[in-house]
């Protein structure tokens, strides 16, 4: 039997931590191990991760490095065929491991399968609605433009992927192999899908399956646009120097689909001038992305307008009933493409 190596980095998430851990103990594949990543983290983090007594479990402790550091130490100290991250406040479905060892089992060229995943606010309350990516047939373009993985913790991956894509470095006084991106603070998960899919062969995929509960979070990088926004360009300059023609076609497109997400971030934040200042630029930057999503693209200007110009108390019911209406769509989708 196939064994899976967990590995979730821990600082900072006292609140969360316990219902991320249980949430793994409760997985109906047994057969893994979980890595908990102690990132320097100066709260009851780790504390409450110790009150867990099973023999799967292994606490690795380390100087506060970030994330991606993190997920690097516990890749070094994966014994698993296969890899998945899980961060600290979010959560799995208990088939989510089972579902996804199938889904790679039955396609040997498939190095990464990731799931959907359901939003839920800081208390843990589901929001009704989803990330729904494209799921199949995933183009280099459309990895680059719209990230179908969507976030670090819904994939499960094969670890030869992270050996084809490994570099050394010497960043702590002695030469090891890194995975993730430690320069990078905000892209990155977009960082590694680019390598896996630019560097490698292996084919990514998704099931319909929403297997992972995403917390949206107002606190922490993935809530700070500025560093977000100065990270993906650090990705794109970095990107372009092992990938020149590459980033030549798609980076005009591809910046722009990033612009809108961090515009609908914003207005999630219900920050409406930094929403609008987004909108505009994604638009100023290509255009095209009217054409080729209106609807979406429509929505999230729309939203960003509306947050600015509405008062509060009437804002909110309009974004109450464009929710419900979001929701159900995305509900509906995901039954049919379960059923089919």
């Amino acid at each position: 039997m196939n064994q899976v190596s967990i590995i979730i980095p821990v600082y900072r998430v006292e609140e969360y931590i316990a219902d991320a851990v249980q949430s793994v103990l409760a997985q109906t594949y047994k057969h893994f191990e979980l890595l908990i990543i102690d990132d320097g983290s100066p709260d009851r983090s780790v504390e409450i991760c110790q009150q867990f007594i099973d023999p799967r479990i292994k606490i690795i402790r380390q100087k506060n490095r970030g994330a991606n550091a993190a997920r690097n130490t516990g890749i070094r100290e994966a014994k698993g065929d296969y890899i998945a991250f899980l961060d600290g406040d979010d959560l799995w479905l208990p088939q989510k491991l089972e579902k996804h060892l199938e889904h790679l089992e039955k396609h040997p060229n498939l190095g990464i399968s990731f799931s959907r995943s359901a939003f839920i606010d800081e208390a843990g309350n589901p929001l009704g609605i989803y990330q729904v990516p494209k799921l199949h047939k995933i183009t280099l373009g459309q990895i680059l433009c719209r990230n179908p993985i969507s976030n670090g913790s819904c994939a499960v991956i094969r670890k030869e992927v992270f050996e084809e894509i490994k570099f050394q470095d010497n960043l702590y006084g002695i030469t090891q192999d890194f995975y993730w991106d430690e320069s990078l603070q905000g892209c990155q998960d977009l960082d590694c899908w680019f390598r896996i899919a630019i560097q490698t062969d292996w084919q990514i995929e998704g099931i319909p399956e929403s297997l992972t509960l995403y917390r949206v979070n107002s606190v922490g990088i993935s809530a700070n646009l500025i560093k977000k926004q100065e990270s993906w360009e650090q990705l794109i300059t970095k990107t372009r120097g092992y990938a020149p023609d590459l980033i030549s076609k798609w980076e005009k497109p591809a910046t722009a689909y990033y612009l809108r997400h961090l515009a609908r971030r914003a207005v999630t934040l219900k920050d409406s001038k930094v929403a609008i200042k987004l909108f505009h630029r994604a638009l100023t930057k290509y255009w095209r992305i009217l054409l080729e999503e209106p609807r979406r693209t429509i929505l999230t200007g729309g939203a960003a307008y509306l947050l600015l110009f509405l008062p509060n108390s009437v804002y909110k019911k309009v974004e109450t009933m464009a929710l419900k209406l979001t929701g159900a769509t995305q509900q509906r989708r995901i039954f049919q493409e379960q059923s089919s």
